[in-house]
């Protein structure tokens, strides 16, 4: 079985509900690393604070044929293509993977057998 890797980037305020749509999407588990944007446009200050967005990077490792499913419905439910949410998503492909869960990896190839 192939494997990618799928990151979404997206604000730490929609972070359970982005878990719960890859995870109906077909995906498993998760990481999670939490971080802050930087852009190029100067952030606001208010009473000399710095406003900063904090945002969540989901990880996930999915099979390759699920991926696209999992990457479409995050798009879909947050309007990843609107760039004034903040959010993106990336996929890079894995060529060795090590310490997948057995249980996690017989879900898979029960969710890939009923996509065909």
């Amino acid at each position: 079985m192939k494997f990618t890797a799928l990151v979404a980037v997206i604000q730490d305020k929609d972070e359970e509900a982005a878990i719960e749509i890859a995870k109906e999407a077909g995906a498993g588990s998760v990481t999670i690393l939490h971080g802050k944007t930087i852009g190029l446009k100067e952030k606001k200050v208010f009473f000399g604070l710095t406003l900063e967005e904090n945002v969540s990077a989901l990880l996930f490792v999915l099979p390759r044929k699920l991926t696209m499913k999992v990457m479409r419905a995050l798009r879909q439910e947050f309007d990843l293509d609107n760039h004034e949410n903040n959010g993106f998503t990336f996929t890079f492909p894995l060529s060795h993977v090590t310490g997948l869960d057995t249980e996690e990896l017989h879900k898979f190839e029960d969710d890939i057998k009923s996509m065909i």
